[in-house]
């Protein structure tokens, strides 16, 4: 069976379906252009930090902050995680729609739900994101301190 070609019309309804998705993709690969940039920010830090003199008297601080580090750039791994699914499922619904018209098939319920799908990953990405976002908040307003060993529980003697 060959593929029907759509009509102009099909074609021109199909573009202005796809209008929103191509907008959210644009948007999408912004984000991962910014968490891309914030990772390597975090990298070049800890590796920084990993260069530092172990004698000397900062180290102590530098050093608190990788476990904050390490946890920032697991949220940035997640949020690109998410992102990238995003932009993938924006795509394949891209790929859908403009399939669909060739093959002369309703494809609303199944774009529908693509585009939910992908804008619920791009919001888990923004969530990982802020998460992000406030570590590093915390870590810039003195939140990172040197670990200390935890105060032993007395107990009054009788």
């Amino acid at each position: 069976m060959l593929i029907n070609t759509p009509s102009i019309e099909q074609l021109s309804n199909v573009i202005s379906q796809v209008t929103g998705p191509a907008f959210l993709l644009a948007a999408e690969a912004q984000l991962l252009a910014v968490l891309v940039s914030r990772l390597e920010r975090i990298v070049d830090r800890s590796r920084m930090i990993a260069q530092t003199d172990g004698s000397s008297a900062e180290y102590a601080q530098l050093k608190a902050e990788l476990p904050i580090l390490r946890r920032r750039g697991l949220l940035m791994h997640y949020a690109m995680y998410w992102g990238v699914a995003s932009c993938i499922v924006t795509s394949v619904l891209v790929i859908v729609s403009f399939g669909a018209a060739y093959l002369h098939v309703r494809h609303e319920y199944g774009a529908g739900l693509l585009f939910a799908l992908a804008m619920a990953l791009f919001t888990a990405a923004l969530v990982a994101f802020a998460r992000e976002l406030q570590l590093a908040y915390i870590e810039i307003s003195g939140g990172a301190m040197p670990p200390q060993t935890r105060a032993r529980k007395s107990y009054p003697h009788a």
